[in-house]
């Protein structure tokens, strides 16, 4: 794994004792690991009573190093030789390293699912179906009179199918088409590159 020097210096930070006392060090790596999993705003890294006499700023230093070592490691992979070697090049001891790599195991294979979730191709549209309306009044004006067209896409994505339906004006219809033939005239010319 190949580390930026901010990640080196930050994670350099982290193993440093009179930084990061034993109880102080476990409970930055337990936050790091659970900021990555947590969809919802949970007590930060600031308002850890075990991290309020550390400077602030070099724990956000630590923390931010900390999660991108965990998500490199994650992404490469990472078995405990890799783990341990990359952070004993960075001064850790024996015990830092067994203590992060015991939480990175209890945490991997949800990591693991929050990478593979990243990034994912957008549904593909197997089919489209439209319908002709006309708007003759509404609860504001008495006489409307405009057409609009009711929009069903089809579409599947990793085995689902799901239906996405929308309404649209002639004017944003025609827009729509525009873009989706500009869309595959970009795809046509990137494809002959």
């Amino acid at each position: 794994m190949e580390l930026s020097e901010s990640v080196q210096r930050g994670l350099r930070s982290l193993a440093e004792p009179s930084t990061f006392d034993q109880s102080s060090y476990g409970v930055l790596v337990d936050v790091s690991f659970r900021s990555l999993l947590s969809a919802k705003a949970e007590p930060g890294v600031l308002d850890q009573p075990e991290l309020k006499q550390i400077d602030q700023i070099l724990l956000k230093q630590s923390h931010t190093a900390a999660t991108t070592f965990i998500l490199e490691a994650v992404k490469h992979n990472a078995d405990k030789s890799a783990i341990s070697s990359c952070l004993e090049e960075l001064a850790f001891s024996a015990e830092r390293i067994e203590i992060f790599y015991s939480t990175h195991q209890k945490h991997k294979k949800e990591l693991e699912r929050l990478l593979a979730s990243i990034g994912r191709c957008p549904p593909r549209i197997n089919d489209a179906s439209w319908r002709l309306q006309y708007h003759v009044k509404n609860d504001q004006v008495d006489k409307v009179n405009e057409p609009f067209y009711l929009i069903s896409l089809n579409t599947e994505n990793e085995g689902s199918e799901e239906d996405i339906n929308f309404t649209c004006t002639v004017e944003q219809l025609q827009d729509l088409v525009g873009k989706l033939k500009d869309a595959a005239k970009s795809v046509e010319k990137a494809s002959q590159m």
